[in-house]
């Protein structure tokens, strides 16, 4: 499953060239293969087409040896997430797709604040959502801290990059027929000099032949 430690990376993951995870980088095309959510019943996520063009790529280093996260995005925030071991992604053998849901601007310290709040929590539960159950400490029912860790985003394979977003987050889960589960990635995100954000983000996730560059 994503996101196999806790992280909260430094802003050391910058790197001057970003990875290649199984072809997948800034500038290709991925292909889907849309059976992945389809045959779920009852599920949330879904989506109108089975490419996804990445025009941005993050990098999340993660904390005490855990690895690293590759983030792939689309101009329309769809994300396409890799875990591995190795920073180039070679090993890589956890897959996501996540689809924003909802962003909103934190409209002051106490709202962020309600967030953060919320994001401690062993349920999550949003209007026009099922419950969904957390992921991190599962079966653990009390109030746990928020995750934390910047991502380096870069606009440019070989540029420097653009920015450095700080976030909280947790992840939630549910289970759907026939043996699938759907994810739920709440986060509070502030970029350098920017104005923090609250996301939510639906997810599946997918297996090395469920996609490919």
């Amino acid at each position: 499953m994503i996101f196999g430690s806790l992280f909260g990376g430094g802003r050391d993951a910058a790197r001057s060239t970003v990875a290649v995870v199984r072809d997948v980088t800034i500038g290709r095309m991925v292909r889907l293969d849309a059976l992945a959510w389809r045959r779920l019943a009852g599920g949330t996520f879904t989506l109108d087409r089975d490419t996804l063009e990445i025009t941005a790529q993050g990098i999340i280093k993660l904390d005490d040896g855990g690895g690293y996260v590759h983030r792939f995005y689309t101009d329309d925030e769809l994300m396409l997430q890799a875990v591995s071991q190795q920073p180039d992604g070679s090993d890589a053998d956890d897959f996501t797709l996540f689809r924003p849901w909802s962003s909103t601007y934190a409209t002051g310290g106490w709202d962020d604040a309600a967030f953060r709040d919320r994001l401690s929590q062993p349920v999550w539960n949003e209007a026009g959502l099922p419950p969904f159950r957390r992921f991190w400490y599962d079966g653990d029912e009390r109030v746990q801290p928020p995750v934390q860790l910047w991502e380096a985003l870069y606009y440019e394979r070989d540029g420097d990059p653009v920015k450095h977003i700080r976030q909280q987050c947790m992840l939630y889960v549910r289970d759907l027929a026939p043996e699938g589960q759907e994810l739920l990635l709440a986060l509070s995100a502030r970029p350098e000099g920017g104005d923090t954000t609250h996301d939510i983000m639906i997810g599946l996730p997918l297996s090395p032949a469920e996609f490919s560059a």
